[in-house]
């Protein structure tokens, strides 16, 4: 697999061909967001190193992965030393808001992420950040709903910070993929609705893959937009085999 897309067939042109032997790094590998895009990373040609973070073991090995487990994302300096060199990070940790106050989930979303990314811009001054947020983040910062409050201001936060590039990709249903360990009990339930949401209603729904690539593409090739909503998720997902 060659990550590539033909919507950004220009950029290969103009770089000569692929984009290879790129370093990045995958957090939230334990969850079925992190899982699945781990497992597209672990598939792509153009990636020859992938380093995972996680307060717990991922459960997966490979040739191409490493694999850190470090309790305390709000400090990061007892690894810093290991986190030099990478061209890309797709940061896939987070948490419900079901059954959290505004304060712990803004800790848990915000400052976490936050503290993260600075360590790694101050590392990676060619680094591509893309995090995954949600649909319907408010990027007023000003709306109701707490969890859309805080994920904007974290968007709006990163977009500020001196990467290569940042991309905010805001999923909405994401089916997951087949044989992966990590999807949520739910998902079970309400899968079979995936093709007719698709069908419907298709600016909603993406597959976990789709995710995975866009992520990827995105950091290869780039993007014009910095805030990818499910069209454009779907889009730049796509690929050359």
């Amino acid at each position: 697999m060659l990550c590539a897309n033909p919507f950004w067939q220009f950029q290969l042109n103009a770089m000569g061909g692929y984009k290879v032997n790129v370093r990045v790094i995958v957090t939230g590998a334990s969850g079925m967001v992190g899982e699945g895009v781990l497992h597209e990373c672990l598939q792509c040609n153009s990636i020859s190193e992938v380093l995972v973070i996680g307060r717990t073991p991922c459960g997966v090995t490979h040739p191409k992965l490493t694999e850190i487990i470090h309790k305390n994302f709000f400090d990061l300096t007892a690894i810093e030393n290991q986190l030099t060199g990478y061209d890309a990070c797709y940061f896939c940790l987070g948490v419900t808001s079901l059954g959290k106050k505004e304060a712990e989930y803004f800790d848990l979303t915000y400052t976490l992420t936050i503290t993260f990314a600075e360590t790694l811009a101050k590392l990676n001054k060619e680094m591509v950040f893309c995090y995954v947020s949600g649909a319907s983040t408010d990027s007023t910062e000003k709306g109701r709903v707490m969890w859309a409050r805080v994920k904007g201001k974290t968007e709006n936060e990163l977009l500020k910070m001196p990467f290569k590039n940042a991309y905010m990709f805001r999923p909405g249903y994401m089916h997951p993929t087949k044989s992966l360990q990590h999807a949520h009990k739910f998902y079970s339930y309400i899968k079979w609705m995936y093709p007719i949401l698709k069908a419907i209603a298709p600016n909603t729904v993406s597959t976990l893959a789709q995710l995975g690539s866009a992520m990827i593409n995105a950091s290869l090739y780039g993007y014009p937009k910095t805030i990818l909503e499910v069209s454009d998720i779907n889009k730049l997902a796509e690929r050359l085999s």
